[in-house]
């Protein structure tokens, strides 16, 4: 631990920012060895395993069908998550609303889609055409079988299931403001909405984009559920391909392999996001630094 004498005053003012020392024990070096040896044994059974066929894994790993279903899942995922927290942030700014009727239909749409299981929710868009058969009015309409494809319903029961959670870390993240300050902000003669524009969103932000990022990481992984609809995504391709050539196993493999790739770099993009936008890196730290620098003077 970091500490720094005053000399005027003779007292010790600790440094915030210093690292603990840990404390070394030897259960720790053979509770560390045994993990090494146990997942060393696990990762060899796993590569020698020849009924993983690790040759047609290498063979589809690059594969063109593979890497169409790859790019589809991104762009299922990138896209639903935006129309999601647009339905997030709308409905959670209704929810803020005076008006009684606002606060219901976003209770009840939270209600609704957050209890609904994606699956079901999946296969009821794709079949939507069967009690909604055309979808406009007189003339100006058209046929829903027509508009409703598979990638189509995919984005629509994403978004809905992911704007239903979005809708709640949002509003969590307005209610982290303290009301203080949306009171000092309306002495101030600040109006409601330039109120949420300049002080109430700014710092929801740093509560906001944690969870997000969480959600739209379990969005990345639940989007293989579009495989039951023929959504085009990576599963779906490698449902396709094993459905002529049998090799199961090989295509799961590489499905699993394309899957852990892209959450990683999910989770390595989150992490630099948290980072730029927490207190510890802001404009704080510095403050904090140069405080402590005079004090060691």
């Amino acid at each position: 631990m970091t500490h720094v004498t005053h000399p005027a005053a003779d007292v010790e003012v600790r440094d915030p920012f210093a690292k603990p020392r840990p404390r070394r024990h030897p259960s720790y070096w053979f509770s560390g060895l045994a993990a090494v040896v146990i997942l060393g044994l696990l990762v060899y059974g796993f590569v020698t395993n020849e009924n993983l066929e690790w040759d047609v894994v290498g063979d589809y790993l690059f594969a063109d069908p593979i890497m169409e279903g790859l790019w589809m899942t991104i762009k299922l995922s990138l896209l639903s998550q935006f129309i999601a927290v647009l339905i997030g942030c709308m409905l959670a700014l209704l929810g803020e609303s005076r008006n009684p009727v606002f606060r219901t239909f976003v209770k009840a749409y939270v209600g609704l889609f957050r209890g609904l299981p994606l699956l079901v929710l999946l296969l009821i868009c794709f079949n939507v055409a069967l009690f909604i058969p055309r979808v406009g009015f007189g003339e100006a309409s058209w046929d829903t079988n027509t508009l409703i494809t598979g990638f189509t319903a995919a984005i629509i029961g994403l978004s809905l299931h992911e704007g239903a959670f979005m809708v709640e870390i949002i509003r969590a993240g307005f209610m982290s403001v303290p009301p203080g300050q949306r009171e000092a902000a309306q002495v101030l003669g600040m109006k409601r909405g330039l109120t949420m524009r300049a002080i109430v969103i700014p710092q929801a932000i740093r509560v906001i984009i944690p969870p997000t990022g969480n959600q739209f990481i379990s969005l990345l992984k639940a989007s293989s559920l579009v495989a039951v609809i023929g959504g085009g995504d990576l599963l779906t391709r490698a449902q396709q391909i094993y459905g002529s050539n049998f090799k199961v196993i090989p295509l799961l493999m590489v499905v699993s392999f394309w899957y852990l790739t892209i959450v990683m770099l999910a989770t390595l993009g989150q992490h630099f996001l948290e980072k730029k936008y927490s207190l510890s890196a802001g404009p704080q730290r510095k403050f904090m630094k140069s405080r402590v620098g005079e004090a060691s003077k």
